[in-house]
């Protein structure tokens, strides 16, 4: 009876887990304006942001993470970081955990993949890198796009992307 009952209950919390991760979906177009900054705090600069770029997702209750390119020509910041990114939930990066807060983050192309800088926004401190991987994936290729856990759980920049996993 009491291993039924702990195998109920596991059960239950899996299904539970499961159906918060199906909760987050892409974000609007709008919920994308009220959050992306048109000019992103990065260091003790305000750089302009590329909205057409804009991707994110959200739990439906107010949550986001998301993330845009920066037009960075002219500021101290080009060639070392190249796209926004907010989190308004803990994730993890493969092997980078990041709080809820603002990042940007830049790239460098190895052989067949992107290596990608982490800092925080506001001070660029570093905070680590991580791997994204050519993507085998066939059709439409966006600059920067955020896919839902429901989906298959990617940050994807151009033909490169790497897994992540909402934290709670």
């Amino acid at each position: 009876m009491i291993r039924i009952s702990l195998l109920i209950a596991l059960l239950a919390s899996l299904m539970t887990a499961s159906s918060r991760m199906d909760a987050w979906r892409p974000a609007t177009e709008s919920e994308l304006k009220a959050i992306i900054p048109a000019r992103a705090p990065v260091e003790k600069e305000r750089i302009e942001t590329e909205f057409r770029t804009a991707s994110g997702i959200t739990d439906g209750t107010g949550k986001f993470v998301a993330g845009v390119v920066l037009i960075t020509a002219g500021y101290s910041a080009e060639g070392k970081y190249s796209h926004f990114f907010l989190t308004q939930v803990p994730i993890k990066l493969r092997n980078l955990s990041l709080k809820p807060g603002e990042y940007v983050f830049g790239w460098r192309k190895d052989a067949d993949s992107l290596a990608v800088s982490f800092y925080e926004a506001q001070t660029g401190k570093y905070l680590g890198r991580v791997e994204a991987l050519r993507n085998s994936r066939v059709g439409r290729i966006e600059s920067f796009q955020i896919l839902p856990p429901s989906q298959k759980p990617l940050i994807l920049i151009g033909r490169f992307g790497f897994p992540y996993k909402i934290g709670e």
